[in-house]
């Protein structure tokens, strides 16, 4: 079970006088790391999660930050195409907004989160709502139906949530008719879209300063984020090595190790039961997150909680790249205190039926264990994601 902070009885809070001051922050909302895939109904004990899976201040300036957003704005590689963001439905055809978030997620550079962002824009382009009270229950029966295609997914509902609140904040009393308030919503739901399109890059322009040269980086799993993070520091030259570990049982780590051997990065594969034999060779640990929870802990493929024990035993930092759409209304207590995500397990030989396998794909890792978080709101430490939660949601 979920708790749920005290701080966000602020939801009930409809101020419109924090709109300025939200819009800034929430222009830095970037897309997930993972493109999954439709989860396979006929197999209900493995999880959607994993069968879609192939100091009390930020330690960075507002003049750093938007260096990196500057940087990312002018690199055409990130412009995203004029036609992808019009995608209108078949004039004959019902709409259905999962099938819209089926068909962009058939793009394989875009996050799930992103995906979702993208078709519930749609649904406004495509409403025959003539109110819009219409409007905004439409909006959230699509949102609901996003979120409950996959409830342990905790971008895809934390993504929901914040495009929910970033685009409805409008009232339609500020505008003279209610076509020019549908227009208003449309025109922020694009742009909430378009600006997450480009997080991954602010993420990797902000975390590539902390790379040294002749430094050994230690990642686990296969976090997409983390591998622009590195590619950036690649192409800047930086000259540094990496080990993998193995990523068992989908082998993630494998997939990562092979993209980083096409950038000619020196790379080293080990199996999980080898990080505190190697631990003494890292500098840094990079590590990504399916969710940042309101603690300032993250949520993460298993054994990232372990790899942090032993890089706090050794006084290694242990970096987090994360976008701010994965800052999630929850507080885990424990290990145990998380909505279950289970995955195949397969050892290779036949189990006795009486053995009992742990199946949970992800574990939960305490703030005091982490070092810093980058995120495209910045770079952050672990106390200040409780304020930055606030700020999102309010």
């Amino acid at each position: 079970m979920w708790h749920r902070s005290a701080s966000f009885i602020l939801d009930e809070r409809e101020n419109d006088d924090v709109l300025s001051s939200e819009s800034r922050r929430m222009s830095s909302l970037l897309m997930a790391a993972e493109t999954l895939q439709q989860p396979n109904p006929n197999n209900p004990k493995i999880s959607a999660y994993y069968q879609t899976r192939a100091a009390h201040h930020g330690v960075v300036t507002s003049d750093w930050l938007a260096q990196a957003q500057a940087a990312v704005g002018h690199s055409p590689d990130d412009a995203v195409p004029k036609n992808s963001l019009s995608k209108t439905v078949d004039s004959g055809k019902t709409f259905s907004v999962i099938d819209e978030f089926n068909n962009w997620r058939k793009q394989p550079d875009l996050a799930e989160a992103v995906a979702a962002i993208r078709a519930l824009a749609s649904v406004i382009r495509s409403s025959e709502a003539t109110t819009m009270m219409e409007l905004e229950i439409e909006l959230k029966k699509a949102s609901d139906s996003l979120k409950s295609w996959d409830t342990t997914s905790i971008s895809l509902t934390a993504g929901c949530d914040l495009f929910m609140r970033y685009v409805t904040r409008t009232s339609a009393l500020e505008y003279e008719d209610f076509n020019s308030a549908k227009s208003r919503l449309l025109e922020r739901a694009e742009k909430f879209g378009e600006i997450s399109y480009k997080a991954r890059k602010i993420i990797a322009m902000l975390g590539q300063d902390f790379i040294f040269d002749g430094c050994t980086i230690l990642v686990h799993g296969f976090s997409r984020v983390v591998l622009e993070l590195l590619k950036t520091a690649a192409q800047n030259r930086k000259v540094f090595r990496v080990l993998c570990t193995e990523g068992r049982p989908d082998r993630s780590g494998l997939r990562f190790s092979n993209e980083l051997a096409k950038l000619d990065v020196p790379v080293k594969l080990l199996i999980d039961s080898a990080v505190a034999y190697s631990m003494d060779e890292v500098d840094m640990i990079f590590v990504g997150a399916d969710g940042v929870v309101e603690s300032g802990g993250i949520i993460n493929m298993m054994g990232t909680y372990q790899i942090a024990l032993v890089a706090k035993s050794m006084n290694k930092p242990v970096y987090v790249a994360a976008e701010s759409y994965k800052f999630a209304r929850l507080y885990p207590l424990d290990q145990k205190d998380m909505v279950p995500a289970l995955r195949p397990i397969d050892f290779g030989v036949p189990i006795p039926s009486k053995v009992e396998v742990e199946t949970s794909a992800r574990d939960y890792t305490p703030p005091q264990y982490l070092t810093l978080l980058f995120t495209d709101l910045g770079v952050l430490t672990p106390s200040v994601v409780s304020d930055e939660l606030i700020q999102l949601y309010l």
